[in-house]
């Protein structure tokens, strides 16, 4: 009689170390990069590839290379602001097809090298932007700026390969930064607000002339050479 309970115990613990362990290989499969997810759509069609490799350059944002990661991400943005969560989806697309269209390296783009820059592009657009949500006239600029982050990450790897410095989020700033400099508050399709860091005051709207300045010196040494 004991000796079965013992064996009932024994075989109990067992069958419990062996759910256990299952339950953390299965835990284990969804950390680190996930390598065996690629392995098992190498062979699958472009469009399910596509939101793999979208999803490891929204990971990629948070400098992670795991599509459940990016998937999270891609969540939150849904959950806080379904405007935000599709002008990212967008941009990471477009980047990464982009990429995938002028041939860039294959690896680079199936581990989302090639969407974390379109992924910041058109947040940041959308952050800017001044005309509100659903304002579907910025996707537009989303759509080229996430596109052209490819080709200027490929010339600026080119170039800073020289001194062995990655191109990483040049291509962004790069973007952000022509698009706020050739729009303005004002543009009648893509208006943004002032990019003012916090704490700086308002500048006001006194405008000087150069010339009117310029004026009562050049009468003062103009009555002085009389």
């Amino acid at each position: 009689m004991w000796i079965e309970t013992k064996t009932e115990m024994e075989e109990t613990s067992r069958s419990r170390a062996s759910f256990s362990r299952r339950v953390l290989d299965g835990v284990m499969l969804c950390t680190g990069d996930m390598e065996h997810l690629d392995k098992y759509i190498q062979d699958m069609s472009f469009v399910l590839q596509l939101p793999v490799w979208g999803l490891r350059g929204v990971a990629r944002v948070i400098l992670a290379n795991n599509p459940l990661s990016g998937a999270l991400i891609l969540a939150a943005l849904y959950w806080d602001s379904p405007w935000q969560g599709l002008l990212g989806t967008l941009g990471v697309l477009a980047s990464t097809i982009t990429a995938v269209i002028i041939g860039q390296d294959s690896a680079d783009v199936a581990g989302g090298l090639h969407g974390f820059n379109g992924m910041l592009v058109s947040l940041l657009m959308g952050v800017f932007s001044s005309a509100g949500d659903w304002y579907w006239w910025l996707l537009l600029p989303v759509i080229l700026g996430s596109a052209t982050c490819v080709f200027l990450s490929s010339g600026l790897t080119t170039f800073l390969n020289h001194w062995d410095l990655p191109a990483a989020v040049f291509p962004f700033n790069i973007i952000i930064v022509l698009y706020l400099l050739c729009t303005g508050t004002n543009n009648p399709y893509f208006p943004h607000n002032p990019a003012i860091p916090p704490g700086v005051l308002k500048p006001n709207d006194t405008e000087l002339i150069a010339v009117e300045i310029a004026r009562p010196s050049l009468c003062l040494s103009c009555f002085r050479s009389l």
